[in-house]
C-alpha cells in the first residue's frame, strides 16, 4: 500500500527561546545560595582586528576533568546597562583533555563612564554589579556588587577586576 503525498508541509513546533527580557522577568525557584561564577573583568587588545576592548570572562568555580567545557552566552548593551544571559554549557570536540573550569569570554568595544553590569542565569537569578570604565587612566573600578530586588533572588557570581590580565595597544601604552 502507497503512502499518501502529503498536501501541504507539516509545522515543526518551535523550542522556547529565552530572551533577556524573559529572564530578567522570571522568578526563580528558591534554593541554597551557592557561588556557582566568578566574572573578570579587564582591558583586553585584539591583536587580529587592532581593537582595544573589554573582556567580561565568566568561568565556573567548578573544575571538569573529563572534558573542557565553554559557557554558552547571550550578551546586550543599552545604554549604561550590560546584561549578558548564563544559557548553559556546551562541551568542546578537544583531543586533549584538561582538568579546568568552563568559560565564557564576552567582548564589548566603546565602554566609558558607569555601566550596570547584570549576570542573568535560566532561572531569573540576577547578579549585578555597577562598573567604571577610563580607558585613558587605564583602569576599571568596581563600584559596587549587589543583589536586584526580585523574589528568591540568591547570590551565585562574584566579580572582580583581573589587574594581571589587562593588554593594550601600543597607542595607549
Amino acid at each position: 500500500m502507497a503512502l499518501k503525498k502529503p498536501k501541504e508541509v507539516p509545522k515543526i513546533p518551535k523550542a522556547r527561546e529565552k530572551t533577556i527580557d524573559k529572564l530578567k522577568k522570571a522568578i526563580p525557584k528558591k534554593k541554597k545560595e551557592e557561588i556557582e561564577f566568578n566574572c573578570k573583568i579587564y582591558f583586553y587588545y585584539d591583536s587580529v582586528s587592532k581593537k582595544q576592548k573589554y573582556r567580561f570572562q565568566l568561568e565556573t568555580l567548578k573544575i571538569f576533568s573529563a572534558l573542557n567545557y565553554k559557557i554558552s552566552t547571550q550578551s546586550r548593551k543599552e545604554k549604561n546597562e550590560i546584561d549578558i544571559s548564563v544559557l548553559g554549557l556546551s562541551a568542546q570536540n578537544d583531543y586533549l583533555v584538561q582538568a579546568q573550569p568552563a568559560t565564557a569570554e564576552i567582548d564589548f568595544e566603546d565602554l566609558f563612564g558607569e555601566y550596570t553590569l547584570n549576570i542573568i542565569k535560566q532561572d531569573g537569578s540576577i547578579n549585578s554589579a555597577i562598573l567604571n570604565f577610563n580607558i585613558f587612566k587605564k583602569e576599571i573600578e568596581l563600584v559596587k556588587e549587589f543583589l536586584p530586588q526580585k523574589k528568591n533572588n540568591g547570590k551565585f557570581c562574584t566579580f572582580e577586576i583581573d589587574k594581571s590580565m589587562f593588554s593594550f595597544s601600543s597607542e595607549f601604552v
